[in-house]
């Protein structure tokens, strides 16, 4: 083998982490493109929890994955989605956490005017399906508004068109939403409009709208792109205010207009929907009153004729009265006769009931029922005299049954019960007293050979520095004062005489120190 040979194949290359050539990679890749433009169709599109947005754009035979922070996305002119051609403008950067590159896609654009009808045609379905285009969820205009909300940008000539025409045909109030009617902003201000409108308290300072009407003048597909975001046609579909759609011409048709409840072609037909002219009611008033006064004259004339004609079949008065007249003379003339046969009967029938009514009959009647009421009151006496005899055997055979012996034989019966469970009582109390103070001696007994003084019996010590206990050898050389010891017999200082013992309180806990 020469010796000049490298025996490993480019072992004498540099070596690198893998951040450094991450980020020599990054450096490349962004140095050499730099801002780009990328044509190519929408793949997959997530929209993260953050805010960012992840798509990739792709052809026949790559892809590219593109990323839009979240600062980003509001500047978007158009939210990519799947499907969608674009032309997608940024920077290429490298993701070193995958060992990969992708775009950070900060502009999208539509790719043509194809594409655009071929998304819109795919939402219009996807909406469809939802049922926000059906015919039986659209409300009825009304008649003749009070107040009357346009959503439509305050600088243009639609305004001025709309109100024009309002105006020339019945005037009404109009509250006007302001708001961008193309662009980025157009969509979001447009359905927030809808919505504020909804939102107004009905007979409020701001009071809500009858009527709502969406407008805009003409212009390409790309400057009517607002009208057409999912966001404006969910609002209108759940307007609960009837609402006009009045986007573009006539030619133009964008999907508010399937939502809204009325399509109309242009600004002022939406105002000429609106309501109806007022010249033109009043003629309508006055021509409903003419011919409500002829047929009122018609109506009576003709009732007059049908009363004049069934007034001519009718027989004449007399020969209808006739014969009730003449029914009425012969009753009058049998009504005299027909009295006094009358009084007559009752008069004999009188005469008959007063028959019976003679002084000496009543006198009889009333002497026969006295009699019955001495017979009565004869047999009352006896019958009360027998009810006492039978009340009182009763009441004298209960009283033999209460005889005061035996009560007074209970009664002695209880007390001796009584003064029994009296004695049971005082004994059992005795016993307890006895053996609880048992129990507190042997407690007593216990405190005094736990207390300290016994230890110091077995030769113990407490050293004290005044009031306080020493417990440490470090404590008694820091001593200031004298110490002093006490013993089983009394107390001492080192070096001096003995010291009185204190005579503790009987009931007083004992001193608490270290034992030595």
């Amino acid at each position: 083998m020469d010796l000049i040979d490298d025996p490993t194949p480019g072992g004498n290359a540099p070596e690198f982490t893998v951040s450094e050539l991450s980020g020599a990679v990054k450096r490349v890749v962004e140095g050499e493109f730099g801002y780009v433009r990328v044509k190519g169709e929408v793949g997959r599109v997530v929209r993260a929890r953050s805010g960012h947005l992840y798509f990739d754009l792709k052809d026949d035979r790559s892809v590219l994955a593109c990323t839009t922070w979240k600062g980003q996305v509001d500047g978007l002119s158009v939210i990519p989605e799947e499907g969608m051609e674009v032309v997608a403008q940024g920077k290429l950067t490298t993701f070193a956490s995958q060992s990969k590159y992708q775009m950070n896609a900060v502009e999208v654009a539509v790719a043509g005017v194809g594409a655009l009808m071929a998304m819109l045609e795919k939402r219009r379905k996807a909406l469809a399906a939802e049922g926000l285009f059906d015919a039986g969820r659209k409300r009825a205009l009304p008649f003749l508004p009070e107040i009357i909300g346009v959503v439509t940008s305050p600088q243009g000539a639609v305004i001025r068109d709309i109100l024009h025409r309002l105006r020339d045909r019945f005037p009404r109030k109009v509250l006007v939403w302001p708001v961008a009617v193309q662009g980025k902003d157009c969509a979001p201000q447009v359905a927030r409009a809808i919505e504020g409108f909804n939102a107004l308290t009905p007979g409020g300072a701001l009071p809500r709208p009858d009527l709502i009407i969406v407008a805009r003048g003409g212009g390409s597909i790309e400057d009517l792109w607002g009208f057409n975001e999912e966001v404006v046609v969910r609002a209108a579909a759940g307007s609960a205010i009837p609402l006009i759609s009045a986007v573009g011409h006539e030619t133009d048709t964008t999907l508010i207009d399937h939502a809204a409840d009325r399509r109309a072609p242009t600004p002022t037909a939406a105002a000429e929907m609106a309501v109806p002219v007022r010249l033109e009611l009043m003629a309508a008033v006055d021509g409903f009153g003419g011919r409500l006064r002829r047929a009122v004259s018609e109506s009576v004339r003709g009732r007059r004729q049908r009363l004049t004609d069934l007034a001519r079949a009718l027989p004449r008065p007399e020969v209808v009265l006739g014969g009730a007249q003449q029914r009425l003379d012969q009753w009058a003339d049998r009504l005299p006769a027909a009295l006094r046969t009358a009084v007559l009967k009752k008069r004999g029938a009188l005469s008959e009931a007063a028959a019976g009514l003679r002084p000496g009959t009543i006198r009889a009647g009333i002497a026969q029922r006295r009699e019955r009421a001495e017979r009565a009151g004869a047999r009352l006496g006896p019958e009360l005299a027998r009810g006492a005899a039978r009340a009182r055997e009763r009441l004298e055979a209960r009283a033999g049954r209460l005889r005061p012996a035996l009560v007074t034989e209970r009664t002695a019966r209880a007390g001796e019960r009584v003064a029994a469970l009296a004695a049971r009582l005082e004994a059992a109390q005795r016993g307890q007293a006895e053996a609880r103070g048992r129990k507190l001696d042997a407690l007593g007994r216990l405190l005094g050979s736990l207390g300290y003084e016994e230890t110091l019996k077995r030769g113990f010590a407490v050293v004290r520095e005044g009031d306080e206990v020493v417990t440490s050898a470090a404590r008694a050389k820091a001593a200031v004062g004298p110490l002093e010891i006490q013993f089983a017999d009394g107390r001492m200082v080192p070096g001096g005489g003995a010291v009185k013992k204190k005579a503790a309180p009987k009931d007083a806990p004992p001193e608490q120190g270290d034992l030595f």
